[in-house]
């Protein structure tokens, strides 16, 4: 017989009661997710409907920069000094490639890539980021970009690019006033923020870094341009959506003449030296030469490695821009700025003479000059047309440190000229204030009175650049009215055509009297007909004005100065500055030949040179002789 279990009635309610209440809450949170869905989905489509509208927008169109045309330069008669011209470029975004190395070795089978090529592309991921497409190959032809479309499956990262490309189509002519570009690095990221300029320099890889392209980058750079672009979601573009097409950088005309550049480039042969001509009317920059000069067409793609070493490691310093950088002793070139200020401070007069036995004892020291047994009888044209040293010691001593540095330092010398390239050195203008900033010992900074007199015939402590010597030169010709030198004539707006004209404005009128200037003229027209400047001026078919110099490279220790005995790097520097026409000077010119010897041997021939083209349109054969019977009393 079986027996039935039977559960009481009140067990069987309980568990009706607690299937019940799973079920009601089951339902209540299936209601409430629906509900948060619900809630979720009304925030979404209506609270947040133009916010992610417009990230779907985002995700969906990418703004791509475009790049700018670039400015180009053109001389004063509209010859072309750099300009732009479009090339394809292989390149590489790091970031999108898992194996480097492979990659690259896989691109060289297909197209040719030199160890050269790796090397730079190496240098210039340590400079950029990885996101960034960086190139391995430039100027490609039209079979490398054909083989490279038929591969191009094969290499993710990497694409082919149409990019602007800096020219300059007269190679090494004038390289250190334009100066070159390059890529973009960490600097000038810096230099780019600090000028808010972020935007505008997006897609751009090259910036300005010496001269012109330097000083006038963000006239020169234009206006960045974007293109709304529809992408897919691999990345790929599918559409153009609109347009904002970029605009052009600014032309430059410059002051400069590149035909005179020429001849006076060449003039230098193969010497080291600077030469900078002016206006003197205006400052306007008619050449700036520093020798020997480098190809700027070198740096656009990232210069090679062997390019850079042999540039660095040249004794000659290719890189050094001479004119702007280099400060040297005036040597005699200093004197008639020194008979100006005798004449305006009333130390001297025209006709008051010396009497030359050839040296000055001062303070136990013998000073002597160059001409052995002395000049005799100097007054002030002939202590400038015979360049007699004993004069200015005389007259240095009189005048002292305080009344030279006043003076010298009112005609520019021992400071900046304000020329629109950067990196303009100060030079030396010595006084006792500068000693004593100089050095740092108390009996190192006292000025001792036996200084001066070497101060006095641009010797001592003296340093200045040539176109200070220049600046100067003209602000004499020009009867005291100084200029700024500058090189830019005016700007060309692209979009309008305007043209911003660099006005000439003097920076100051020196308040010196015409009959002390026309003294001083005189003297120096007598340079260059029957004194140290006469062999290198015979014949000429236009009056100018001159004075030679040499600078000392090292103490004689009272030896006598035996050119060919010394080391070329021992052998003294070669001066003239000059101006002509003497009756209205047009041109005005500062001339320096590093190690040249006298000033009349070496650096006159070469201002003749110039001149004659100038003002004659003479056209030179080769560079400039030296005159080795030139006179040596400088």
């Amino acid at each position: 017989m079986r027996h039935r279990f039977a559960y009481p009635l009140s067990s069987q309610d309980s568990e009706l009661d607690r299937f019940r209440f799973r079920i009601a809450f089951a339902a209540g949170a299936v209601l409430l997710s629906f509900l948060l869905l619900i809630g979720r989905f009304i925030y979404l489509q209506i609270v947040q409907h133009d916010y992610y509208v417009t990230r779907a927008e985002d995700n969906r169109i990418s703004l791509v920069p475009i790049p700018p045309n670039r400015g180009v330069i053109v001389d004063r008669n509209g010859v072309i000094l750099a300009r732009n011209y479009s090339a394809f470029t292989l390149e590489i975004t790091p970031s999108k490639v898992d194996d480097l190395e492979a990659t690259i070795d896989g691109l060289s089978t297909i197209i040719e890539i030199q160890a050269k090529d790796r090397r730079r592309f190496k240098k210039l991921m340590e400079e950029s980021k990885s996101f960034e497409s960086l190139p391995i190959r430039t100027r490609l032809n039209d079979q490398d970009v054909a083989r490279f479309a038929a591969n191009r499956y094969r290499f993710p990262g990497v694409e082919v690019k149409a990019r602007l490309f800096r020219q300059y189509p007269l190679g090494s002519l004038a390289s250190h006033a334009l100066g070159y570009i390059n890529r973009i690095n960490k600097t000038d990221l810096a230099d780019i923020e600090r000028n808010d300029q972020e935007a505008n320099y997006r897609g751009t890889d090259h910036i300005g870094k010496t001269g012109l392209e330097k000083s006038y980058e963000f006239q020169l750079h234009g206006e960045t341009g974007y293109e709304e672009v529809e992408i897919d979601a691999g990345g790929r573009a599918v559409r153009s959506l609109s347009r904002t097409p970029p605009v052009s950088g600014n032309n430059l005309t410059l002051t400069l003449d590149v035909k005179l550049q020429e001849i006076a480039e060449k003039a230098f042969g193969d010497r080291r030296g600077a030469l900078v001509a002016l206006e003197p009317s205006t400052g306007g920059l008619l050449a700036l030469v520093s020798t020997p000069t480098f190809d700027p067409n070198l740096f656009v793609d990232g210069i090679r490695t062997e390019d850079w070493e042999q540039l660095n490691a040249s004794g000659d310093r290719p890189m050094i821009n001479r004119a702007l950088n280099g400060a040297y002793p005036p040597g005699s070139t200093f004197k008639p700025f020194m008979a100006l200020a005798a004449l305006e401070s009333g130390k001297r007069t025209p006709s008051q003479a010396i009497a030359d036995p050839g040296f000055f004892n001062f303070g136990g020291h013998t000073f002597r000059d160059d001409k052995k047994g002395g000049h005799g009888l100097v007054d002030m044209y002939k202590s400038i047309v015979q360049s007699c040293d004993t004069y200015y010691y005389m007259l240095a001593n009189d005048m002292g440190i305080d009344l030279i540095a006043r003076f010298m330092g009112q005609i520019g010398l021992g400071q900046r000229t304000g020329i629109d390239i950067e990196g303009e050195s100060e030079g030396v203008l010595p006084s006792p204030e500068w000693k004593k900033r100089r050095f740092k010992r108390p009996e190192q900074q006292k000025w001792f009175a036996g200084e001066t007199i070497s101060i006095g015939i641009g010797q001592g402590y003296n340093a200045y650049t040539p176109i200070q010597l220049a600046q100067a030169t003209a602000a004499l010709a020009n009867n005291g009215v100084m200029y700024r030198p500058h090189l830019v004539k005016y700007i060309t707006d692209t979009k309008s055509g305007e043209k911003t004209m660099i006005e000439p404005k003097p920076i100051r009128t020196l308040t010196w009297k015409q009959q002390n200037i026309d003294t001083i003229k005189k003297a120096m027209v007598g340079v260059n007909r029957e004194g140290t400047g006469a062999r290198a001026f015979a014949g000429a078919e236009y009056t100018s004005g001159g004075k030679t110099g040499t600078a000392q490279v090292f103490s004689l220790k009272g030896s006598d100065y035996k050119a060919g005995k010394l080391k070329q790097e021992l052998r003294d520097h070669a001066l003239f500055i000059a101006f002509a026409p003497a009756e209205d000077p047009k041109i005005a010119v500062a001339v320096l030949v590093e190690n040249g010897g006298f000033g009349a041997q070496s650096a006159a021939p070469i201002a003749r040179m110039v001149f004659d083209y100038y003002l004659l349109g003479k056209q030179p054969k080769g560079p400039a002789k030296e005159d080795e019977n030139a006179e040596e009393e400088e």
